[in-house]
């Protein structure tokens, strides 16, 4: 997903203390590697002392496709993951407060650079990932995802407070069931489909538009509702292939709902994507019913009373291409007076 640029590991600090302008600018280039809604990157960053704070933009929140924000709050969570995380691959252990301040709402978190240490291996493993985590809309193979590897995804997100449970084969076809009625009810809304082709549309200045290969190939079997990007980008010949009838879904989960179980559901999401980019590992997220409240309410029935918050299907691919990233002129704010 980054452009090059956007993946590259910051700079390494040899100094303990507060790691200096330069360092953080790099933390919050990793922060951009983010997947977010429809690749709508709704993110503001601002350096302080040590500091830096994850702001929501409000110019680029869905209305239509988004009305709650659940969506945009949980792709800034993934960024202020991956911020954490390049700071972890400082050896700075970083300190999180989500919206510290209630005067000023769009502020999101605050991420502090506390004490330094050295870097802790695993996290350095996940960092050098942030350039290779890509969604993938390609079929996947047959082959199944290993027991081990969905193990460790679930403990990836156990430890950002998050549940992942990998759906059976009766609660897979139900929730396959679901993603097509939320798709074809998602598909007869105008104002939805002209919002998501105004953002997906390559325009003069818009850096983030989906580029011609990000859609991927349509379902020939129509078996597997993977997200139609064919109704806002109908300019675009995508290949017809077979896609497998018996994917491996999970839904991730948080045990309350709101402003910050959506924000700490997108850090555990993109532990996961990333844990999971690690162990070769393709994902594409199939929220559909998510985006409608009453068949939410129908996985949540099946989560035992969980709220879900996204659903993933996970296997293997061919690697995908990134999407761009705005440019961190666009992104930085001046720091507070």
């Amino acid at each position: 997903m980054p452009e090059p640029e956007t993946g590259r590991r910051p700079p390494v600090s040899r100094e303990p203390g507060k790691p200096s302008e330069e360092i953080l600018t790099a933390c919050v280039r990793a922060a951009t590697a983010a997947p977010s809604i429809h690749n709508s990157q709704p993110w503001l960053f601002r350096i302080g002392d040590g500091t830096v704070d994850v702001l929501a933009d409000p110019r680029r929140r869905l209305e239509a496709i988004d009305p709650s924000g659940r969506e945009m709050l949980i792709s800034i969570g993934a960024a202020v993951f991956n911020l954490r995380l390049a700071l972890h691959a400082q050896g700075w252990t970083p300190e999180t407060r989500l919206f510290p301040e209630a005067a000023e709402p769009d502020r999101v978190a605050r991420v502090l650079a506390g004490s330094y240490a050295q870097p802790d291996e695993s996290l350095v493993e996940l960092a050098a990932a942030l350039p290779h985590r890509h969604t993938n809309r390609l079929p996947f193979t047959s082959a199944m995802v290993p027991a081990p590897v969905l193990r460790a995804l679930a403990a990836a997100a156990e430890s950002e407070g998050a549940v992942f449970h990998v759906a059976d084969t009766v609660a897979r076809n139900a929730i396959l069931d679901l993603v097509r009625t939320a798709d074809e009810r998602l598909r007869a809304r105008g104002v939805r489909r002209a919002e998501l082709a105004g953002r997906s549309r390559p325009a003069p200045r818009r850096r983030n538009a989906l580029p011609p290969v990000a859609p991927g190939s349509w379902d020939a079997l129509e078996v597997l509702p993977v997200r139609d990007f064919g109704l806002a980008l109908p300019q675009l010949h995508r290949p017809a292939e077979p896609f497998p009838s018996s994917p491996t879904i999970a839904v991730l989960s948080t045990g309350t709902d709101g402003p910050g179980a959506w924000v700490r559901s997108g850090q555990a999401l993109q532990r996961v994507l990333l844990t999971a980019t690690t162990r070769g590992i393709a994902t594409t997220p199939m929220s559909h019913p998510l985006e409608i409240p009453a068949l939410r309410e129908v996985v949540a029935g099946a989560e035992s009373g969980r709220r879900p918050q996204v659903i993933l299907r996970l296997g293997y691919a061919p690697p995908t291409p990134p999407t761009p990233r705005r440019p961190l002129p666009e992104v930085l704010l001046p720091a507070a007076p």
